[in-house]
């Protein structure tokens, strides 16, 4: 297991009677793209949730970098940065201050925080908007400085949560160009969410799908799509998953069922 970065076995997450999360098993290799997706309610962002230390599992094993996540959190902590769906930048500070910030929140050395600082900011192609307030940037603007923030630390995973949700189609192509130039250069691991298809299709090396708390199908592109039968990823995520439209909340084991009894009769 010595080039897998993230683990999973029999994770489970319940509330109450609901079970969010059911027994999944996966894993994400050393350095690749890794898409995770599914259906509002699926069990997508309580699995994020879990392996970015917010909730912690039921029952099961859950690695990140080496390190188990519910009894080693600080040092799971230091081994990813995430982006997060909703913005998180202090509008009022600069965009150097935000870094700046964030940088001596994870005890880089004062002596260290500028050269890293312009190398991330420079990846990104904002040094030169450095002294400029968050506040005037444009929502591309603001996503690819929470990139640099995320990769401040130096981390071995980098969490991407809908990252593109909002963004304009040029804007969506920049910003993946960036994480593939992350991935491939610096051998970062990239766990990302979303709801726009097509970039999965394009940008991940490997896909899980979960839907109602249960991986129901992982693999590249075209195994997920020879599996179905389909010609499109967006094809084969919808035999997968239906295309009835969701809520928020889990059905729990009723509905698992009679999901996975639809899912197994499609694909007959």
């Amino acid at each position: 297991m010595s080039d897998i970065i993230i683990y999973a076995e029999k994770l489970k997450k319940q509330f109450a009677k609901n079970i969010a999360v059911n027994e999944i098993n996966f894993e994400v290799k050393k350095g690749t793209i890794f898409a995770f997706l599914g259906p509002n309610g699926a069990g997508k962002s309580t699995t994020i949730k879990m392996l970015t230390t917010m909730l912690r599992p039921t029952s099961g094993v859950l690695k990140l970098a080496g390190h188990d996540v519910t009894k080693e959190r600080d040092s799971a902590r230091k081994a990813f940065g995430i982006v997060f769906q909703d913005p998180s930048l202090d509008e009022e500070l600069t965009a150097y201050e935000n870094l700046e910030l964030h940088a001596t929140l994870y005890s880089i050395p004062k002596k260290q925080q500028y050269n890293r600082i312009k190398e991330l900011m420079t990846l990104v192609d904002l040094w030169e908007k450095r002294s400029a307030p968050v506040k005037t940037f444009s929502g591309g603007m603001r996503r690819r400085l929470e990139i640099a923030r995320g990769l401040i630390h130096e981390p071995k995973v980098l969490f991407l949560d809908e990252p593109t949700l909002g963004l304009d189609t040029q804007t969506r192509n920049t910003m993946w160009s960036y994480v593939k130039k992350l991935s491939h250069e610096k051998g970062m691991t990239i766990f990302f969410t979303t709801h726009y298809l097509e970039e999965a299709e394009n940008v991940a090396e490997t896909i899980a799908i979960i839907d109602h708390g249960q991986i129901v199908a992982r693999g590249t592109t075209k195994q997920l799509t020879k599996e179905t039968g389909t010609k499109t990823l967006e094809q084969a995520y919808l035999k997968l998953t239906g295309s009835t439209i969701r809520d928020d909340t889990d059905e729990g084991n009723d509905g698992l069922n009679a999901r996975m009894a639809r899912r197994n009769k499609a694909l007959r």
